[in-house]
C-alpha cells in the first residue's frame, strides 16, 4: 500500500462534515480533557466510522509533530536526571536490542516471512517502532507494500501498549522508574512510549523519553548493519536529528534561567502536540491498514513483542 496513494475513506459523510468533525477533535486535543489512550480510540474511531479527511497528508504531519513534541518535553528534564536515566537503562538497551534482532530472524526463517517485512518488523520492535521502519527501509530497498505490512503490524501493536502498560504498571505496583525503563524498551514507538509514561507520571515520563531516544540512536549502527546483510549500495541512512534538538533543550532548561521560567509552557504545548500526534496515529489505522498486515507478520510481531515485555519487566523487577 502506497501512502502516497491513500484515498479518503468513502462513507457518504460530506467532506465539510468530515472536515468539521476532524478538527473539533484536533482542538480537543489541545486542550487537558483529552488522556492519550482517548486520543487514540478518537482516531481509531474516526478513522473506521467517518474517514480522515486528509489521509494523504497523516504520515509526514504525524512525524513532524511528534519530533518537536519530543524536543518540547526536553525542557521538562535537567543533565542530570538525563544522565541517570541513560545508565539505568544502556545495558537493557544493549541485551534487548541484539537479542531481539536473532530472534526475530530466526522466527522470521520458522514462519517463512517475507525476509525484509521480517526484518522491518524485527528492527521496529528492537529500536524504536515506526522511525526504525522509515530509517532502514531505503537502506534495505523495501517495497511500499512491505514497509506498510511492517509499520500496520507495529502500530497495531503500539496501540495495544499504549492503552496496556499503564493498567499493568500499576497492577504491578511498579516504580515510576522501573516503569519508565520498560516502557522504553517494551514499547515500540516513541509516541506510545512517551504516551504511557505520562499517563502513569512525571518522573515516569522524564526516565521513558531519555532511554526511548538513547535507544533510538541505535538506528545508525543497525543500519549500517543492514547495509551489509542486504549489501545495498548507494542508499543515504537517515538520521534521527530530532534527537539532538531534545539535548539542546535539556541544555537549556538546565543552564539558562530564561529557558527555566518558561519551561512549564513549553512542556504543556509538547504534551499537547503529543495528543494530537496520537490521535494522528489512530486515524491512520484504517481497515484497510489493519486487514492488510496477513496473519504472520502479526504473529511475529505479537511473538516478538510479549518475549521483549516479559523479559524486560522481571530483569527490572529484579535489577531496579
Amino acid at each position: 500500500m502506497n501512502k502516497n496513494n491513500i484515498k479518503p475513506l468513502k462513507t457518504g459523510i460530506p467532506f465539510w462534515a468530515k472536515r468539521a468533525g476532524f478538527f473539533s477533535i484536533v482542538a480537543l486535543c489541545l486542550t487537558p480533557f483529552l488522556s492519550a489512550p482517548l486520543a487514540l480510540l478518537a482516531g481509531i474511531g474516526f478513522a473506521w466510522f467517518v474517514g480522515h479527511p486528509y489521509p494523504q497528508h497523516n504520515h509526514k504531519i504525524t512525524q513532524l509533530l511528534l519530533q518537536f513534541s519530543v524536543i518540547g518535553l526536553g525542557f521538562g528534564m535537567d543533565m542530570q536526571t538525563a544522565i541517570n536515566a541513560g545508565k539505568s537503562g544502556f545495558l537493557f538497551t544493549i541485551f534487548s536490542i541484539v537479542g531481539t534482532l536473532i530472534l526475530g530472524y530466526l522466527m522470521g526463517k520458522a514462519l517463512k516471512i517475507d525476509l525484509k517485512i521480517s526484518y522491518l518488523i524485527t528492527a521496529g520492535t528492537a529500536i524504536c517502532g515506526g522511525s526504525a521502519i522509515a530509517a532502514i527501509a531505503p537502506v534495505i530497498k523495501a517495497g511500499h507494500k512491505q514497509i506498510s505490512i511492517a509499520l500496520a503490524t507495529v502500530f497495531i501493536l503500539n496501540s495495544v501498549a499504549l492503552l496496556l502498560f499503564p493498567f499493568l504498571g500499576h497492577l504491578l505496583h511498579l516504580s515510576q522508574q522501573q516503569f519508565g525503563l520498560w516502557c522504553a524498551i517494551a514499547i515500540h514507538d516513541t509516541s506510545s512510549v512517551v504516551g504511557a509514561a505520562a499517563k502513569f507520571g512525571n518522573e515516569a515520563l522524564a526516565v521513558a523519553t531519555t532511554v526511548k531516544l538513547a535507544r533510538a540512536l541505535w538506528i545508525i549502527p543497525v543500519a549500517f548493519f543492514s547495509l551489509l546483510i542486504f549489501r545495498s549500495k548507494g542508499v543515504k541512512i537517515k538520521l534521527p536529528y530530532f534527537i539532538g534538538g531534545f539535548i539542546i533543550a535539556i541544555l537549556l532548561n538546565t543552564y539558562s534561567p530564561f529557558f527555566r521560567s518558561i519551561s512549564s509552557y513549553i512542556v504543556y504545548t509538547a504534551k499537547c502536540g503529543l495528543m494530537l500526534t496520537i490521535f494522528l496515529i489512530g486515524c491512520g489505522l484504517s481497515k484497510e491498514v489493519l486487514f492488510s498486515t496477513g496473519l504472520k507478520p502479526v504473529l511475529q510481531g505479537i511473538f516478538l513483542w510479549v518475549f521483549v515485555s516479559l523479559v524486560t519487566l522481571v530483569a527490572i523487577l529484579n535489577y531496579i
